[in-house]
């Protein structure tokens, strides 16, 4: 952090902006990677085995209850499937199908904005180091001659810091925006997959009548 604080130390306002923009993108990262790890990471295969075994056992109201422990995107559809296995196939299909569309942006949200940062930061950094030059060149040509060699140097430097900052930050968003859109992707794709399967089963089962709920 002492480095970091150097650093932007050599430049001058638009090094706290990029500052900013650097932390916006650590933020979209670590929440996204909170989520995808967490409530995006269920195992698909396992949950669907359960909750084969508790229907078929004639105990929707149990897997419903294994469906509401958390707000993970899987579980809901799950649950918005298990809670109308009792009214028939049409409304099974429409309600899994409208709690995957409903947690399919869920996943994806923020991530987009990696990119938008990644543009930002160099943009800034490329404006910091334009005015960060005409700055420099002024004052070389209003100095001393003595020190115009130190003028320019100082001032070549400080547009140089503002071009590696936004070129750092820019580098650091688009190599996590596609880890994380690779991420996102596979959830979607064990998400949809789990629904066609989840949809295909409870359909079965409730045009056999086995659906019902224990007593």
């Amino acid at each position: 952090m002492q480095g970091l604080a150097k650093f932007i130390s050599h430049g001058g306002f638009f090094m706290y902006v990029n500052f900013v923009v650097l932390v916006a993108v650590l933020a979209v990262v670590v929440e996204r990677f909170i989520f995808l790890l967490f409530k995006g990471q269920i195992n698909a295969k396992g949950l669907l085995e359960q909750l084969r075994k508790l229907i078929q056992a004639n105990n929707v109201d149990r897997a419903i209850r294994l469906c509401g422990s958390t707000n993970a995107p899987l579980l809901r559809v799950a649950k918005a499937g298990l809670v109308q296995v009792h009214r028939g196939e049409e409304a099974i299909s429409t309600s899994v199908e409208e709690a995957l569309v409903e947690s399919t942006p869920e996943v994806k949200k923020r991530i987009s904005a990696l990119w938008a940062l990644a543009n930002i930061a160099t943009l800034v950094g490329l404006l910091g180091t334009v005015l960060g030059l005409i700055k420099s060149f002024g004052a070389v040509a209003s100095a001393d001659p003595a020190k115009q060699k130190e003028l320019l140097a100082s001032g070549i430097s400080e547009a140089l810091h503002h071009t590696a900052m936004g070129l750092s930050i820019a580098v650091t968003a688009i190599i996590f925006h596609l880890i994380l859109t690779g991420m996102s992707k596979k959830v979607v794709n064990d998400l949809e997959l789990f629904s066609m399967k989840l949809e295909n089963f409870l359909v079965v089962q409730s045009r056999s009548g086995q659906g019902g709920a224990k007593k």
